[in-house]
């Protein structure tokens, strides 16, 4: 495969991962409260977010190893889950890594999250809330898109949706769903 070709790849899942970053980041804001969504049943909701999260860590994987494998990166496998450690554009390659061991914890504990309880699965997953702007920041300082309108345009409607959600997950009217279970089971 050619290096234009894996430069292509790795571009264009740099971008769709990011993508599905924030709205997975969105459906677990939206996912702890007590609100259906057009109809949309909670557990329905947790799926989609479960699907997304599943389809951003592969989309961030073939990032990875497209990125990796092209020579005109200079980076190896090594830089893209050690931070800072690469010779070519340390800080911004060391925040993918950062994101990447992120959300990489996050989705174990996930996958793991009936063995390691919730106390522990919710302390990792707040990391969502650390790893989701790490990758805006790297993809803004490392992709090769950055300066375009279409990505700045883009990751500005990123930025105003997660921004909107973390807004209204702290304001008093946002029902937890934890909350509200605990309600019922004492009603």
């Amino acid at each position: 495969m050619s290096n234009e070709i894996l430069w292509d790849i790795g571009r264009g899942t740099g971008v769709v991962a990011s993508v599905l970053l924030t709205v997975t980041v969105m459906l677990g804001i939206y996912g702890r409260s007590a609100r259906t969504f057009l109809g949309i049943p909670r557990f329905a909701m947790i799926s989609i977010h479960r699907t997304a999260s599943l389809f951003s860590v592969v989309f961030t994987l073939v990032h990875v190893l497209t990125v990796t494998l092209d020579q005109y990166t200079n980076l190896t496998f090594i830089n893209a889950f050690i931070p800072f450690i690469s010779s070519n554009e340390p800080l911004w390659y060391g925040l993918g890594a950062i994101a990447l061991d992120l959300l990489l914890a996050i989705s174990v504990t996930g996958m793991l999250r009936s063995y390691i309880g919730e106390k522990t699965f919710h302390a990792v997953h707040w990391l969502a809330y650390a790893s989701w702007p790490i990758a805006i920041i790297h993809g803004l300082g490392a992709g090769t898109d950055s300066s375009s309108a279409w990505y700045l345009l883009l990751t500005a409607a990123c930025l105003l949706a997660v921004g909107a959600m973390a807004a209204w997950r702290v304001l008093p009217r946002f029902s937890d769903y934890s909350y509200a279970r605990t309600k019922e089971r004492v009603l």
